[in-house]
């Protein structure tokens, strides 16, 4: 079994060569081993300093997080998908822990984690509840491995939801009872918290999570966000 690592994008020019080679130290002396950058349009230099790395860059046809990790998916080689976000880093042991986890019967599964940014004891209250297997504790910073034919059995991410995409398609796979948390944590940046502070960010998260179980639509929910919380990124 061989792992094809899909990297989402969108102006990630700071980020996106350090987490290349971080990526490729983890798949170091593995010949069919592939990294995937899927951009989203960004109008920054990320391309060009993906295309510079030894890895697939390629401009997604639609943007959107979940269009661009489902095109990610429609070209990869291998049977293991491993969706990894730009600022986030898994343990360089992922290879490993990934097939240890399919030989241990689990069909997909993710980590918990821990912030990278000098995290505060805040900060440390929320990733310690990534260890634990609830939905309300899932998303995508924590990375997502699956086998490729369980991916597409499931049609990958719904590519008509703006925001919630991870929690819909972890929800389904949380569902089969064979979604497995590796009790080892990746590092996630906490740039968000840097731009808005811990309390609003928690309280949009939280305020976007009632309103996704509620039923509101995602043009609702997309609007809520970005008007409870500020990223550059958002436009």
């Amino acid at each position: 079994m061989a792992i094809s690592i899909i990297v989402p994008t969108y102006n990630e020019e700071c980020t996106i060569s350090d987490q290349i080679d971080y990526l490729l130290k983890g798949i170091e002396g593995l010949s069919k081993a592939e990294i995937i950058i899927v951009d989203g349009g960004s109008s920054d230099e990320t391309m060009t300093k993906a295309r510079s790395k030894n890895v697939t860059a390629v401009r997604s046809p639609s943007k959107g997080r979940a269009a661009q990790m489902n095109y990610g998916a429609s070209i990869a080689k291998n049977d293991i998908l491993y969706f990894v976000h730009a600022d986030t880093q898994p343990p360089l042991t992922f290879v490993d822990d990934i097939l240890e986890s399919f030989t241990s019967n689990y069909e997909s599964g993710c980590y918990r984690y821990q912030f990278k940014d000098y995290p505060t004891p805040l900060l440390r209250i929320n990733a310690y509840c990534t260890r634990f297997k609830r939905i309300m504790c899932r998303g995508g910073d924590q990375t997502l491995f699956i086998k490729k034919d369980l991916f597409n059995e499931l049609g990958g991410f719904r590519e008509d939801y703006l925001i919630m995409e991870d929690y819909d398609f972890i929800q389904k796979l949380m569902n089969r009872k064979s979604f497995r948390v590796i009790q080892k944590d990746a590092f996630v940046s906490a740039r968000k918290y840097d731009h808005n502070g811990y309390f609003q960010v928690n309280f949009a998260n939280l305020v976007v999570f009632m309103m996704y179980f509620a039923g509101a639509s995602q043009e609702l929910m997309v609007h809520a966000y970005k008007n409870l919380i500020y990223h550059p990124k958002m436009g």
